[in-house]
């Protein structure tokens, strides 16, 4: 928790204070020069993709929002790296808000997929390994960075299901689809969550049953709730990576 000692605009609606760990050398050595507090902020504007480029971030901005810059540092173009991990240590017991690495166990598979319907492919593949279980709720994590691909793997598995009109639920943060013999595919996308207290309202335990079908966009963020899915479903990794504008590379565990 913050002590109140900066700015107000730098707390959270709860009175928190984020500290952020940089590992990133050029930011490293500001901070050990300048040797007095920085604040940051991040380059995504709400709802878009992330910017690796500064030619990139400045194309999204306007006149107005340039004037306020001073400085820009063009490092040159960034690795695409996923979100960064946010632990929550505001309370007694210590959350991970958004998981940057998951723990992966020793079974793992990987797939390369240089069009829409191999992706496809994959997913119903994967699937049909999985579905077997008539005791818990299947859950697809899936991770990757903006484009790599996720919706068009959920789409692979929806398309087994006979399900033809999947789009992405950015914005109402998920959709539910009638499958077979009252059984459930909710298909989630956590982008737009931030706080463990929007969790609460989303009611997707109520969808924690065998025979229904989870799929979680932007995985990394279920930490809050990664518990609960482990102990009432069974898990699939999916870790989506961009390699070229066609290619993809995917790695699953289980």
């Amino acid at each position: 928790p913050s002590k109140h000692n900066v700015n107000k605009l730098l707390e959270s609606e709860t009175g928190a204070l984020g500290i952020r760990i940089p590992m990133y050398r050029y930011i490293k050595v500001l901070t050990n020069t300048y040797k007095k507090p920085i604040t940051a902020t991040s380059a995504n504007l709400a709802g878009r993709s992330p910017h690796y480029s500064v030619e990139s971030l400045l194309s999204e901005l306007t006149g107005k929002q340039k004037e306020l810059i001073d400085l820009v540092i063009n490092a040159g173009t960034l690795p695409r790296n996923k979100p960064s991990t946010v632990v929550d240590l505001s309370k007694n017991d210590v959350r991970i808000l958004r998981q940057g690495d998951i723990d992966f166990s020793n079974q793992s598979e990987k797939f390369s997929s240089k069009t829409v319907e191999e992706t496809k492919n994959i997913a119903k593949k994967i699937l049909n390994q999985n579905i077997n279980n008539k005791n818990k709720p299947l859950i697809f994590i899936i991770e990757g960075e903006m484009g790599a691909g996720k919706t068009i793997f959920v789409k692979g598995i929806g398309e087994q299901f006979g399900i033809n009109n999947i789009i992405s639920p950015t914005y109402v943060i998920y959709y539910e689809y009638e499958i077979k013999k009252s059984k459930k595919m909710i298909h989630i996308d956590l982008y737009n969550i931030e706080d463990r207290q929007e969790f609460k309202h989303l009611g997707l335990e109520k969808y924690l049953f065998p025979g229904n079908i989870l799929c979680f966009e932007w995985g990394e963020k279920v930490g809050e709730i990664i518990n609960i899915l482990k102990g009432k479903g069974q898990l699939v990794y999916v870790k989506m990576k961009y390699v070229g504008e066609k290619k993809r590379e995917i790695t699953v565990n289980y």
